[in-house]
């Protein structure tokens, strides 16, 4: 079918809650994709993030095709293989935490929120017990997210994200979470009170605008928290599973969460979301507490086991380091000759470009001579490109990038 074939099926059939390109993409490799008419695209923001490997990497495809002729779907009441391998590699590389497995970013962040509440209730409840005379303390419910933070578009994680822009038309919303501004620890404390559950926080902000916070922000985060007795979550969804060149964002700062939550680019492209959580607070997700029927299929997690194993096995998370490095250096160069870039910023194959301008019409040029990147809030580009990018491919996209900079 033609690009101009597809769309008329998708003006009658399909949803128009999208924003879309003028390209129907139906062939992927590595770091290119194909559209309809043949024309060739390097892209540096792959799916929003999820094929973080590239598109169909080899030993994803394999890992899929063995998968899937050995088992499509089983319920969650059977022990599932690939399931348990993917939580033990998950574990193993971050905090030594549990897995609960469901099938996006807004899921992982949704269950984190109920796990949050049921476990400090459930502390309250082992108090009432242990002294049945102590004072009935308030219920923990409230979540502490950030301003221009992006958790999700259910209704509990679309009033976590702090952008009033996405809460339009969805009135009343969920009670219980408070916003305050990012990278601001100060006014953290200032508003966590005895009715205070977790605080909720990207380690980088990604839709936000790729915001990298002070280097004191999550470890005094992690103080506060211990403090007070309440949760740290990381939403790692978009800077986890070696976006960063670490396995998680959180780790560049030498802290850990309670709960972290992952999705994007965890099984190289198929759906997959996580919430991982300290042992013993994972109890308090008993059976019937909570559930996701497609979470942690087979198919995806032998995916996920076979992303991590090329990620590890490939040298990926210094890969993404390197071509970090190699962009920033390229746009920070450009910045000294053109007024119109006010800043790069981010970490490994996480990068923003803020422009004292709107960035729409630098994307469109973009892809028109080749080349696939986003802008979000207006002004920052942003690129999340493959960690296994090579620095020929990089240096072609920034090319185009510059020639097109240069022409605005």
């Amino acid at each position: 079918m033609t690009t101009s074939e597809i769309k008329q099926l998708y003006d009658r059939f399909v949803v128009a809650n999208y924003r879309k390109l003028p390209l129907a993409i139906v062939r992927g490799e590595g770091s290119y994709v194909w559209d309809a008419e043949g024309k060739r695209y390097l892209d540096l923001f792959p799916g929003w993030g999820v094929d973080g490997i590239g598109h169909c990497h080899p030993r994803v495809v394999a890992a899929i095709r063995e998968q899937a002729g050995n088992l499509l779907h089983v319920a969650n009441n059977f022990y599932i293989e690939p399931q348990a391998r993917l939580a033990q590699m998950v574990s193993e590389r971050s905090f030594g935490g549990k897995c609960f497995f469901c099938n996006s970013g807004a899921e992982a962040n949704e269950a984190a929120i109920k796990l949050a509440r049921r476990y400090l209730a459930d502390q309250a409840a082992k108090t009432l017990r242990d002294n049945p005379n102590a004072e009935l303390a308030p219920t923990r419910y409230k979540i502490i997210s950030a301003l221009n933070s992006f958790h999700g578009r259910t209704l509990a994680t679309v009033t976590a994200t702090a952008q009033p822009k996405y809460h339009v038309g969805f009135y009343p919303l969920p009670a219980g979470f408070v916003h305050v501004p990012y990278s601001d620890a100060d006014i953290v404390e200032k508003l966590v009170d005895e009715e205070t559950a977790a605080i909720l926080v990207e380690p980088i902000q990604g839709e936000g605008g790729v915001n990298v916070p002070s280097n004191d922000y999550l470890p005094r985060l992690r103080e506060l928290c211990d403090r007070h007795g309440i949760l740290l979550i990381f939403d790692e969804v978009q800077s986890g599973v070696g976006r960063t060149g670490r396995w998680f964002g959180y780790q560049n700062w030498g802290v850990a969460p309670d709960i972290m939550t992952l999705a994007k680019a965890l099984a190289g492209g198929l759906a997959i979301g996580a919430m991982v959580a300290k042992p013993e607070i994972a109890k308090s997700l008993v059976p019937g507490s909570h559930a996701a029927t497609f979470g942690g299929n087979p198919i995806a997690c032998a995916a996920g086991v076979a992303t991590l194993e090329a990620i590890e096995q490939e040298g990926l998370l210094e890969n993404a380091t390197r071509i970090g490095n190699q962009i920033k250096g390229r746009l920070r160069a450009l910045a000294e000759k053109l007024s119109l870039i006010r800043e790069v910023r981010g970490l490994g194959c996480m990068i923003g470009c803020e422009l004292d301008r709107p960035g729409a019409d630098i994307v469109t040029r973009c892809m028109d001579r080749g080349l696939l990147i986003n802008c979000t809030h207006d002004r920052v580009l942003r690129m999340l490109p493959s960690m296994a990018a090579t620095e020929q491919e990089i240096g072609q996209g920034m090319d185009i990038l510059e020639a097109v900079l240069k022409g605005a």
